[in-house]
């Protein structure tokens, strides 16, 4: 049986950098929305059952609720059976469960942060990444239609998976020889001592940033090296770049509607699997995909590397033109 799982945050967009940028807000009855959208496309696409993460807000329950009254629900919905926090570890413990299930495919609500925390978990199911977030440089700004038309073409067991997807990259942190975390995107060092409210946004506190991706048609850190330097998801490589040195001056997207200028050395290429490693002269924290989730004291000793263990990432528009190209869509 086809089935596809969908985890929709709900906190998704709601963290600090709403308040020091101009970015906008996707609320949760939007969510319900994309999720409705994302149902109705991969149901009429042959998906027949479909596995929710629960959460706070019940995004699943009011989506299938809808669907259910407006008669248009063909297909299964369940809701996993789990107890939720409200952390990062509902989404982790949904995927779990989800690889348990042996879902078809998963697609993701959320920020670079949601996706991040699939990537912690999950094995060789494909994942397609819609974007609720903040600054987002994983997931896609994409209609949930045609994610679900791509689930749908993914469900189907038609078609190659190497064909429809890609490897994604990703930085992993070691200490003392152990994996102690990784990010999808960038890894940002900083001197601010605290992890407070976790996003980080203030420059100036910034030593270093690494990438496994980075472009000027991005928001965030990444686009900070993104403007000097253009690595993509294809390229087996990264890059480092310092902010403590006045050698070049450029302008660069930082957060949504803030553009200002930042002091920059060349970028140094990090090639995939080649240990990159970071004694700290100071005390400070490491932020994952704009997330501060490590401390560290001065003299402290990390390595860093960058290597092709992310998610399995269904290229969406990809997965939908080889699917037209072999009639897929035609009703006989």
């Amino acid at each position: 049986m086809n089935k596809v799982g969908i985890i929709a945050n709900p906190s998704s967009g709601k963290d600090i950098r709403r308040l020091v940028s101009h970015a906008t807000t996707v609320d949760n009855n939007e969510k319900i929305n994309i999720v409705e959208r994302i149902i109705l496309s991969a149901q009429a696409l042959g998906v027949k059952s479909f596995y929710i993460m629960p959460d706070t807000y019940q995004i699943g329950y009011k989506a299938e609720d809808n669907l259910s009254t407006l008669g248009e629900l063909t297909a299964q919905i369940s809701i996993l059976d789990m107890e939720i926090s409200d952390t990062l570890y509902d989404t982790m413990n949904a995927v779990g469960k989800m690889e348990e299930l042996e879902v078809d495919c998963i697609v993701v609500l959320g920020g670079d942060g949601t996706s991040r925390a699939v990537a912690k978990v999950i094995k060789d199911i494909p994942i397609i990444s819609l974007s609720t977030g903040t600054n987002n440089v994983y997931p896609e700004m994409i209609e949930g239609t045609v994610a679900g038309m791509a689930a749908g073409v993914i469900a189907s067991k038609e078609f190659y998976v190497n064909e429809i997807c890609f490897k994604d990259k990703r930085i992993e942190i070691y200490k003392d020889g152990k994996l102690l975390d990784i990010a999808l995107v960038d890894l940002v060092i900083s001197k601010n001592l605290y992890v407070g409210s976790k996003a980080i946004w203030n420059v100036e506190d910034i030593l270093k940033i690494i990438v496994s991706r980075s472009h000027p048609a991005s928001i965030g850190f990444s686009a900070i090296v993104g403007c000097k330097m253009i690595v993509s998801k294809n390229d087996d490589f990264g890059a480092s770049v310092d902010l403590t040195n006045n050698k070049d001056k450029i302008i660069a997207p930082i957060a949504v509607g803030i553009v200002k200028p930042i002091f920059i050395e060349e970028p140094e290429i990090i090639n995939l699997n080649v240990n990159y490693e970071f004694i700290s002269k100071e005390d400070g924290t490491i932020a994952l995909d704009g997330e501060r989730e490590i401390t560290f004291k001065a003299g402290e000793r990390f390595v860093f590397k960058i290597t092709r263990n992310g998610p399995l990432h269904v290229d969406i528009v990809k997965a939908l033109e080889i699917a037209q190209k072999n009639g897929f869509f035609r009703i006989s």
